[in-house]
């Protein structure tokens, strides 16, 4: 298995705080039956910057930790980068990281909203090259409230991730509802841990990947699994024909 979304280098972000919070994390995630892991440690959200040089020293040094540990984990370079209007020219100049040194370069959206310039910024990004791909759109608020906000970017070329928390109910019955109501409209193509620690932001893949044969059946376990290495290798993943979400507002909840 592929966790293509994790903050498991230490001191860096949010995620793993010490070196020894890393290796937990990846005894936690071996256990889950992952075996690669891309650590995507934040940018430019407001309180993390992490450029690609100094990413790639701390991935280097936590591969070799690994190794003396015996972990048998593979740790590859990425980066979850807050959406900006410098996305192009810091690509260009090697402040920003995409997964693994292919085109594909995570985006994070503000937790409230969507920024108006994000359908600009998605075009450019993809007129530069890259494949934007925007990570747990469905913990967006706006998005939440306007499904049909992730349809447009999906139908222009975006893709997106959801977190397997999301996927098990971890966020909330509504959350959970919006993730599988993403999954039956083709608007989600990778599943990902976002794993921050063991304790309140773990793996939970096996239980999202349960969750996932259990209502949407083999083929999409398969076509999740199979994108995860597609991305990594910077080959084409598999999408299906994205569709407009249906939902019946209640009390205000989806």
């Amino acid at each position: 298995m592929i966790d293509i979304h994790c903050h498991i280098l230490p001191g860096i972000d949010d995620g793993a705080r010490t070196t020894e919070d890393s290796l937990e994390m990846a005894r936690a995630a071996v256990d889950q039956g992952i075996r690669t892991i891309i650590a995507t440690p934040h940018h430019r959200n407001g309180k993390y910057n992490n450029v690609k040089k100094q990413i790639l020293q701390d991935v280097t040094e936590l591969k070799a930790r690994l190794e003396v540990e015996k972990i048998p984990l593979t740790i590859l370079p990425g980066q979850e980068t807050r959406l900006n209007g410098d996305m192009v020219t810091s690509l260009q100049e090697d402040e920003v990281l995409p997964l693994n040194n292919t085109a594909y370069v995570f985006i994070e959206f503000p937790t409230a909203h969507v920024p108006r310039y994000a359908k600009q910024m998605l075009f450019d990004l993809q007129v530069a090259g890259y494949k934007p791909i925007i990570v747990h759109p469905e913990r967006n608020r706006e998005i939440a409230e306007h499904p049909s906000i992730l349809y447009e970017f999906v139908r222009k070329g975006a893709l997106t991730q959801v977190t397997a928390a999301s996927v098990c109910g971890k966020f909330g019955k509504t959350v959970q509802k919006l993730t599988h109501n993403l999954m039956e409209a083709n608007l989600t193509h990778f599943i990902a841990s976002d794993a921050h620690n063991t304790t309140t932001r773990g793996f939970a893949m096996q239980e999202a990947f349960r969750e996932v044969q259990t209502r949407h059946g083999n083929e999409a376990v398969f076509m999740f699994m199979e994108n995860a290495q597609l991305l990594i290798d910077g080959n084409t993943v598999h999408r299906g024909e994205p569709q407009p979400v249906r939902t019946k507002k209640l009390f205000g909840l989806f």
